[in-house]
């Protein structure tokens, strides 16, 4: 008796261009589905529809953007929302999370979707079935390793600790219990190396490839702390010959290119302009939407954190800023407002417009006129006043845009591809990525000179000046300096959460935002925090009573 797999999403390749197009089709039988590699690419293609989702913002992706993302301090909330989002971002975290639960769900749907064609095929038959094969244990492998970074405690913090559960097959009596980090990861490599040796053709970055497969076991490595391998795989995509760093000018306008004009994407959840965002209120719904308001769409309401700021700041010349958009307020001749502003003791924003007469700057406040004055410190020019409490040092500009007193500085790097308001095809793996886990890994071992190099081929194409040994910051470790640059350079790719956890370091969320806002409000989250992991969505621990919850 035929199996059926029940309305499979499907996305047509078109050969010229590369691009996805999304194509349900109905009821298809297991013989059917393998009795040529047409119908094995069909239902490939399905597995990575279920990347995106339906909708281009209902997918794999857009959960796992906001799980990794808004647990970071690269962001600021400025308000509340009954979307469960807010409690990724203040870490009051609930077993009945819906985004949690889709991302979940979505998860096995690809890990089994990988499966059936990994039952299936025969290995060896040819080239074509052959790069299926391996492109469908490169997506299983992602979908785990990214469950347990969500599931799971850092490598480091214990191999023994529960992770997810690895189900292999598509059998639908197989409900495994959660495997540990240690399992999790073997499982990982193992299917990574697999799809390495299989995988022989590169579609470009829409699609795996060798190379994709390479940079994401890097990446693993990386997390393991194994920084001999990390870099190993590192260097075969750095030396593979098919990808280079954007230029400066052409990296300031990343967010607006596809993946396939980005030479630098490895892999990237392609969305296109033709097949996406289609519906009168969708670009309300995308990753973007929540970070800007662009052209009167999208709610942009979390905006880049102060800690970011401050350091993208330090170099106004970094091609980075351009992802940052900060929103002034006018005045009546729509021309900008003179500024000064700091953040005060209670972590939130003070905004005081200023005069400038015969060279000097001034603001009032409570009928006390202060003066701004200068020093140059580093090299830079620092202001700051004498108030009643002694020097306040503060950001002079121009008056922003604000919501409940927070200012809008909008993030552009989810929004704008192809011109499209919030298109984006979020990115899996970047050549930048590979030379940044290169610099960790050297880092690590002591090998600060060739760490330090490897930062500044990132440094060089972002238009800042680059570091020496001699002129590292007081304080600063060469370790420091690469998770800085990592910081910048991966900011809103989903890396930042997991990077500073897995080095045991804190987060540092003493900035403005409503995650400080009520009684048990977050100010800095340390490594072995149990909320560095999210809960099992209970509902998954209704339906296997077995699942152990996280604490």
């Amino acid at each position: 008796m035929k199996k059926l797999i029940i309305l499979l999403p499907a996305i047509a390749f078109i050969l010229h261009s590369c691009d996805l197009e999304t194509n349900p089709y109905e009821e298809i039988s297991v013989d059917e589905l393998f009795s040529d590699p047409e119908s094995i690419e069909t239902a490939t293609i399905g597995n990575y529809a279920l990347l995106k989702g339906d909708k281009g913002f209902d997918g794999w992706v857009d959960d796992l953007h906001r799980i990794s993302e808004y647990a970071g301090d690269n962001v600021s909330l400025s308000g509340g929302t009954t979307d469960h989002l807010f409690f990724l971002y203040n870490y009051q975290s609930i077993k009945t999370n819906s985004r949690v639960e889709r991302f979940w769900r979505n998860s096995y749907k690809i890990a089994v979707g990988c499966n059936v064609i990994i039952e299936k095929i025969i290995e060896g038959e040819s080239v074509e079935t052959d790069q299926l094969l391996g492109e469908n244990y490169y997506l299983r492998a992602l979908t785990y390793f990214q469950m347990g970074n969500v599931f799971g405690r850092p490598y480091n913090q214990g191999v023994s600790n529960l992770s997810v559960p690895l189900k292999l097959t598509s059998s639908i009596t197989d409900r495994p219990d959660r495997h540990t980090v240690e399992q999790v990861y073997t499982q990982v490599i193992k299917d990574l190396e697999k799809a390495e040796s299989l995988m022989t053709v590169n579609k470009g970055a829409s699609f795996a490839s060798k190379e994709a497969a390479q940079a994401l076991l890097s990446r693993v490595y990386l997390y393991k702390e194994d920084n001999i391998k990390a870099q190993e795989y590192a260097d075969k995509v750095i030396t593979s010959g098919n990808y280079s760093l954007l230029s400066t000018d052409q990296f300031s306008k990343m967010n607006t290119l596809i993946p396939n004009q980005n030479q630098e994407a490895i892999f990237a959840v392609t969305l296109s302009s033709a097949t996406d965002l289609l519906g009168g209120f969708d670009d309300w719904f995308t990753i973007g939407s929540f970070y800007a308001n662009v052209e009167g769409k999208g709610w942009g309401e979390m905006y880049a954190s102060r800690t970011y700021l401050d350091l993208i700041e330090k170099n106004p010349t970094d091609a980075r800023k351009s992802f940052i958009e900060p929103q002034p307020e006018k005045d009546g001749d729509q021309n900008d407002i003179p500024a000064v502003y700091w953040v005060n003791d209670e972590y939130t924003y003070e905004f005081r417009r200023t005069s400038e007469s015969g060279g000097v700057t001034t603001f009032e406040d409570n009928g006390t006129i202060y003066t701004v004055e200068s020093e140059i410190v580093d090299g830079k020019t620092v202001y700051y006043f004498n108030g009643p409490n002694g020097r306040q040092d503060v950001i002079k500009g121009v008056d922003l845009k604000k919501r409940n007193g927070h200012p809008k500085f909008y993030i552009l790097k989810a929004s704008l591809q192809e011109n499209d308001i919030h298109l984006w095809s979020p990115m899996v793996s970047r050549l930048a990525e590979m030379y940044l886990n290169k610099a960790e890994s050297l880092a690590k071992r002591g090998m600060d000179q060739l760490a330090l190099d490897n930062v500044n081929i990132i440094r060089e194409r972002a238009g800042i000046p680059i570091y020496t040994l001699a002129n590292i910051p007081s304080g600063k470790n060469v370790l420091d300096i690469v998770l800085e640059e990592r910081r910048l350079e991966l900011a809103y790719e989903g890396h930042r959460r997991y990077d500073v956890y897995r080095n045991g370091r804190a987060m540092n969320r003493k900035y403005p935002g409503t995650h400080l806002n009520g009684t048990n409000a977050f100010l800095e989250i340390p490594s072995t925090h149990p909320r560095v992991v999210e809960f099992i969505p209970e509902q998954q621990i209704i339906l296997q009573p077995s699942l152990i919850q996280n604490d």
